[in-house]
């Protein structure tokens, strides 16, 4: 199983590990609540290191990015990111991905999906193009929290706005940052060559920052009701039905688009905030008026300090309300919401 060329450091921090996505990452150090509100009231940095990552170069590096994700990377220039979408010919989300335009174009999918990915990319490929796997030389951090920026600032000497891309140096090596998360609070997730890695890692927790595991990272993007792919988003879901119709651009041509246009919505998903402590999981059969389902996303929030979940029902026009869901055999009523569960605004 692959391990972040961090392993050791977070082995000597006393993290615990899980299989996440075939790696062997930390999903907690001093636990996930704790690691939790550190990023909501300061600043938390991440190893995500099994995130998937290539650069696209070359003459029709454009087009093809354009031809393989359904948002439109030609909307925005060189210093952007952008949120988007693989998705195959039915409309099902094959992959969840950012793309950074610097120096060079990157695709950064799931990484349990970059090998998919990857391969997808080479295959459409035209002569010209080249693609090069960045996942085994580099690593990548998330730094987020409120006081990120400043941390920032103070260790690598600058912090990108969101969704804009940066380059500079760290420790006598390239560094790329861009101002993006899975958290909802400001920060960047920074690439360095892998041998800087641990330098990096080290010098953003000397400054202030909570070492955090990828439990608190879960918790923190489902407060935010941001989708995570193989339980939201998947190769039978649309970005339409997942309520992401913001992230498709039907003016250019993209693989998928013609069933997105022609065939509507079998499905719907729903937020949901329950009404005593119970705590809705993965999987549990959930009801909205008329309208049934599963949950595909639930855990406790550490900033509500109550249950909240999202999930998909059908059909999608008998949704209504009144919301309860399945917890080891037993009703248990839920109040239905619009995302985020809690507004960083």
């Amino acid at each position: 199983m692959p391990r972040s060329p961090l392993h050791d450091v977070h082995a000597g921090l006393g993290a615990r590990f899980v299989d996440f996505g075939g790696w062997e990452m930390p999903v907690q150090y001093e636990g996930v609540i704790a690691e939790h509100m550190a990023v909501r009231r300061g600043v938390g940095v991440f190893d995500v290191s099994h995130l998937g990552r290539f650069a696209v170069d070359g003459d029709g590096a454009t087009d093809l990015l354009r031809s393989q994700l359904c948002n439109d990377v030609a909307k925005i220039g060189p210093g952007r990111a952008q949120y988007t979408m693989a998705l195959n010919e039915r409309g099902g989300v094959e992959d969840d991905v950012i793309v950074w335009l610097g120096v060079s174009r990157w695709v950064i999918p799931n990484g349990t999906n970059q090998d998919g990915i990857l391969a997808r990319f080479r295959a459409a490929a035209p002569p010209g193009v080249q693609i090069e796997s960045l996942q085994d030389t580099t690593v990548m951090l998330a730094v987020q929290g409120p006081d990120s920026a400043q941390l920032l600032e103070d260790v690598v000497g600058v912090a990108p706005r969101r969704f804009r891309v940066v380059e500079a140096e760290f420790d006598g090596g390239p560094l790329w940052a861009a101002g993006t998360g899975y958290t909802g609070e400001r920060g960047a997730e920074v690439v360095v060559p892998g041998e800087h890695g641990e330098a990096l890692w080290q010098t953003l927790v000397d400054a202030g920052a909570t070492p955090c595991g990828l439990g608190a990272r879960d918790t923190l993007r489902l407060e935010m009701g941001y989708p995570l792919w193989g339980q939201d988003l998947d190769p039978d879901t649309t970005p339409l039905e997942a309520g992401l119709g913001w992230v498709v651009d039907f003016e250019h041509d993209f693989v998928g688009r013609d069933a997105l246009r022609d065939n509507p919505a079998i499905k719907t998903l729903v937020a949901f905030v329950m009404g005593d402590k119970r705590i809705p999981r993965h999987g549990y059969p959930l009801r909205a008026g008329g309208a049934e389902g599963l949950v595909t996303s639930g855990n406790y929030s550490p900033v509500l300090e109550i249950g909240i979940g999202m999930g998909y029902v059908a059909p999608p026009d008998a949704a209504g309300e009144e919301v309860a869901v399945e917890v080891r055999g037993k009703p248990a009523p839920a109040r239905r919401v619009e995302l985020p569960f809690v507004d960083k605004k």
